[in-house]
């Protein structure tokens, strides 16, 4: 995804009332950090409670941000849903 792509995204989300990523964040993101990270901590979420929320284990909500397990279909469909935003933020 590009700046100009992010920034597009971002518009059409605010009239939408969808959830938006700072400029710093999506700046971390381009940078390489996980998006789940950025989404997660832009919401003030820790690990563990956004694992309550998307009802999985604070240990994969772990192992997702740094890249050493890649999650199930329907455990990121869980963590996207429980961060209010489509697969494709996260794992686009």
């Amino acid at each position: 995804m590009d700046v100009q792509d992010a920034e597009d995204r971002a518009l059409i989300a605010q009239h939408r009332d969808e959830p938006t990523i700072s400029h710093a964040g999506l700046k971390r993101i381009l940078a390489g950090e996980s998006p789940v990270t950025v989404w997660r901590e832009e919401q003030g979420l820790t690990q563990r409670a956004l694992a309550e929320r998307a009802g999985v284990a604070p240990s994969m909500i772990h192992a997702v941000e740094k890249g050493t397990k890649s999650p199930s279909l329907e455990t990121a469909r869980r963590i996207a849903e429980a961060l209010g935003i489509g697969l494709d933020d996260l794992f686009g």
